[in-house]
């Protein structure tokens, strides 16, 4: 057998949530060290590093949102035809536009909240909103990841106010479902445990993501087994549906028995606590046994040989 390629990994970048990729960076690359020759490696601008080969490396992105989630590093490494861990550059772009991932839901008969889109530039009135969706909203933009510029409102004052300070960007008002939040791990194609997040405030905004003891975890959820089932289905559907490889994190909301679907994270938080690691235990993995997991599909294709 060839000789195992080394694992860089890329984290940090430019965008939004650069602290929480060098969260995740810095616990991946910690834990494939144990198995894997592994070089950490900070993104400061949107660009490949000039260190990277495609005949001895393979790169872990633990990059999230703009360039990292949106398909355009994925595209600069096939480009270079250096094998990479996660979701191809199609996938990536899809998933990280939540309009197009809900559209696919629908037609795999998937319920997703009722929901209208706009560009900050041109916002709608708030009573039309209100008279199509009601006054209990989300509003979100289409193509960010960790609740980063998401809005909870539940009066027209509220929503007239959110909607005025929007001036760019693509966005996405939802109807509210007060119901319980799941997310699901999917490991090479296979749904693992389900977790239920429970936010003290009612609200999983980044404040309750990010802030210690603000949200209770239940892994796995106390589900039905029928319901548990449906929501693993509809997971492994919308990953296959999607393009998606690897690994990936999908999220919904359950309304009584029915998942909501809300997104594709295809490359979620990767810390120990994170959500992804939280699923992989309810199946028997530990972090670091995870991390093996998640990078040996990109090892494999790598020893195959072929461009990305």
């Amino acid at each position: 057998m060839s000789k195992p390629p080394k694992v860089v990994v890329l984290y940090g970048g430019v965008g939004s949530e650069r602290e929480v990729s060098l969260q995740s960076g810095e616990a991946i690359a910690q834990a494939l060290g144990t198995n894997f020759e592994v070089a950490p490696l900070i993104l400061a601008s949107e660009a490949l590093p000039n260190s990277l080969k495609s005949n001895t490396d393979i790169v872990f992105p633990a990059l999230h949102g703009s360039f990292g989630e949106d398909g355009r590093l994925q595209a600069l490494l096939e480009g270079a035809k250096i094998h990479y861990c996660g979701s191809d550059a199609a996938a990536s772009r899809l998933c990280m536009d939540k309009v197009r991932t809900k559209t696919i839901a629908r037609k795999l008969s998937i319920a997703v909240p009722e929901a209208i889109t706009f560009e900050g530039a041109s916002a709608p009135l708030a009573d039309a909103v209100i008279n199509q969706l009601g006054n209990s909203l989300v509003i979100k933009p289409t193509d960010q990841g960790s609740s980063v510029g998401l809005h909870f409102t539940e009066h027209r004052s509220a929503l007239g106010v959110t909607l005025s300070g929007i001036r760019s960007g693509n966005w996405l008002i939802e109807q509210r479902i007060r119901g319980r939040e799941l997310t699901v791990g999917i490991l090479k194609g296979v749904a693992m445990g389900v977790v239920e997040i429970v936010s003290q405030s009612g609200v999983y905004d980044y404040k309750a993501k990010y802030t210690t003891a603000s949200t209770e975890y239940h892994f796995p959820a106390d589900l039905e087994p029928a319901v548990e089932a449906k929501v693993k289905d509809h997971a492994e559907q919308l990953f296959r549906a999607c393009g998606c490889r690897d690994f990936a994190r999908i999220d919904f909301l359950l309304d009584g028995a029915c998942p909501n679907f809300l997104e594709i994270n295809t490359l979620p938080g990767l810390t120990a606590t994170s959500l992804l690691p939280k699923s992989a235990s309810c199946i028997g993995y530990n972090f670091e046994q995870l991390a093996t997991e998640l990078v040996a599909p990109a090892i494999a294709r790598f020893q195959k040989g072929g461009a990305e």
